[in-house]
């Protein structure tokens, strides 16, 4: 069985065109244990429930923004572990380093293409 039939992931995006693009490119590389939902606290609420291996967020999210998720998952003891990457049409370099410092495993610039998320991804998670 192969790295993609078993990794989960989670889609964190507030905008739905942004989580069906991310969602229609990890179904293409054969990825399809895939949830998503629109906010961080919807995100926290999921993973308690049911965890995932790799977590891909936008950074700018009303009430809880990529980072403060971040934060939160690098505190629960069920989710500390989880790789995270981070999305953002914002690269400046204090949100990148804010992430490195918060424990971001890899972050990607927006607009993206699907061969640069598969790089982003398997830079975290290894070859899918």
């Amino acid at each position: 069985m192969s790295l993609r039939d078993q990794l989960r992931v989670m889609v964190v995006d507030d905008m739905s065109t942004s989580r069906g693009l991310l969602t229609q490119a990890l179904d293409g590389f054969g990825v399809r244990n895939v949830g998503s939902v629109a906010d961080g606290q919807a995100a926290l609420v999921a993973l308690e429930r049911s965890p995932v291996h790799l977590v891909i967020s936008d950074y700018n999210m009303p009430g809880m923004d990529g980072l403060h998720l971040l934060h939160a998952l690098r505190q629960g003891p069920k989710t500390k572990g989880v790789g995270f990457i981070l999305i953002t049409g914002r690269a400046d370099r204090e949100i990148i380093e804010k992430g490195k410092q918060l424990g971001m495993n890899n972050f990607l610039k927006k607009p993206f293409d699907p061969v640069q998320l598969r790089a982003c991804i398997e830079a975290v998670v290894g070859r899918l």
